[in-house]
């Protein structure tokens, strides 16, 4: 990996080399002022959380040019061609299941209106419509809308025109960006061909173009700050005030805006931390290191722990969230942009069936799936592996960095029928080859996928973890 991709690699976790430093400044009142905003601070800052992270995938994506990450400009449709591989590190637990087609939406002047084709009935795909907090505020997709082509229409927060004659259906975004992620499924190494030609089936136009009529003023330029590290640290507040510029302010909010009103957070609103006091400066930095904890701790404790598996549904919209901006957070650290569970499922695993911490440096490990109990799916299932540390793809000698349900009749079953896959980092050997799952030299971190995942009949993994279906827990190798 190159110096910058090693560099953005560092994500949000690289935050924890900041730890020690808060530690030492610790949580001291502001005597001068003689009140405390460390609360306040903590709030907002698990509040920015996702945010933030979003705007890193953004900045990386489609504003920074320079960026080993850029894709491409707003409102355009750009479309990968491969999957992920551990180059691409703008977000953690990156899918390498579907090629993506990624759609960053300025709705500020208009609203864009995007088609789909029609797509055979056996290749799921879908289509997420994420806002700036991080909501899903709509889908089209197999699950959701079937696989039939039709146009949909994406407006910003106010927009109040009509929905022209040919639109399927119009969804509102809260905020004035908007990122739509397109999954397509690969059915496997010479099926790329097919799903670019899906692919060439997506379109986005304007609303005035797809309707013909004359383009409204252009919005503004915005002046897109850099993105950097410390924006998950003592700078979230400048960056925050800058977001919420396009966030426009929801009745749900009221509250929480004033609140935030109190420590100089507001939209467009300058703030300076060199400026501030060395007490306010002590409880800015406390909050952050006690918000980072509080989020990590809510991460790590995501949904029931089944056979040393975390079984959740972390991700939805804002009635979904209602108001829990940790629980937000917590997602968007888990793995940003996930589904809603009726979508897909994210079972994840960092100890081993018994609970001890999964070491690709220390053991070699088995996950047996018994006979016909595989992850039960309408579309389809995977087992994606990371480096526990960063979450992202490791680099591998047979660029081999997750197993799913299209490659079965590639793998080994075992004589009654079950199928163990090989999680190590080491190479077992030609018979067990076609069943290894490269693991890093070290911690391990492990994400079950879930596509459109099956609720009746059973066996189920939905309602979420109150499903008939359990994963199998991971067992060290004799």
């Amino acid at each position: 990996m190159h110096s910058r991709a090693r560099r953005t690699a560092a994500t949000v976790l690289s935050f924890v080399t900041f730890l020690p430093f808060l530690g030492a400044i610790g949580c001291h009142r502001n005597l001068e002022e003689g009140i405390t905003h460390k609360d306040d601070y903590q709030k907002a800052y698990i509040y920015a959380f996702p945010m933030i992270a979003n705007y890193k995938a953004m900045y990386e994506f489609f504003i920074d040019k320079s960026s080993s990450q850029y894709k491409g400009p707003f409102n355009t449709l750009i479309s990968d061609s491969h999957v992920f591989t551990p180059k691409d590190t703008a977000v953690v637990t990156p899918n390498a299941d579907t090629p993506y087609s990624m759609l960053q939406a300025d709705l500020r002047a208009e609203p864009i209106v995007f088609c789909v084709p029609d797509i055979e009935k056996s290749r799921y795909y879908s289509v997420q419509l994420i806002d700036m907090y991080t909501f899903n505020y709509g889908y089209v997709g197999s699950r959701s809308t079937g696989n039939v082509g039709g146009c949909y229409l994406v407006s910003g927060p106010g927009w109040r025109g009509i929905t022209p004659p040919g639109v399927l259906k119009a969804f509102q975004s809260e905020t004035q960006f908007s990122l739509l992620i397109f999954r397509t499924q690969l059915f496997g190494p010479n099926d790329i061909a097919n799903v670019k030609k899906v692919q060439e089936g997506y379109t986005v136009t304007t609303l005035s173009q797809y309707t013909h009529h004359p383009l409204p003023p252009p919005p503004p330029a915005v002046n897109f700050p850099k993105y950097t590290e410390d924006d998950f640290k003592t700078d979230f507040p400048k960056l925050l005030n800058f977001l919420l510029q396009f966030c426009p302010e929801v009745p749900e909010e009221t509250a929480t805006r004033l609140q935030f009103a109190t420590i100089g957070i507001a939209p467009g609103k300058p703030f300076d931390f060199s400026k501030l006091s060395d007490g306010q400066k002590a409880e800015l930095a406390a909050a952050v290191k006690d918000g980072y904890a509080q989020i990590q701790n809510q991460r790590n404790d995501i949904g029931n722990n089944i056979n040393g598996w975390r079984v959740g549904a972390p991700f939805g919209n804002r009635d979904f969230y209602y108001g829990d901006n940790l629980r937000r957070a917590a997602a968007a650290m888990a793995g940003i942009y996930g589904n809603d569970a009726e979508e897909a499922m994210y079972p994840m695993a960092k100890t081993d069936g018994i609970g001890a911490p999964l070491d690709g440096s220390k053991h070699q490990y088995t996950l047996t799936f018994a006979p016909n109990l595989y992850p039960p799916v309408n579309a389809f299932w995977s087992v994606t592996m990371y480096d526990g540390k960063t979450q992202l793809l490791i680099e591998n000698p047979i660029n081999r960095y997750l197993i799913n349900s299209p490659m079965l009749p590639s793998l080994k079953k075992n004589a009654d029928g079950s199928l163990t896959l090989y999680l190590q980092k080491d190479d077992p050997g030609p018979d067990k080859r076609a069943n290894w799952l490269p693991a890093p030299n070290g911690p391990i971190m492990l994400v079950m996928r879930l596509y459109w995942p099956r609720k009746n009949p059973p066996p189920s993994i939905l309602p979420p973890t109150k499903g008939t279906w359990d994963p199998p827990g991971i067992i060290v190798a004799k």
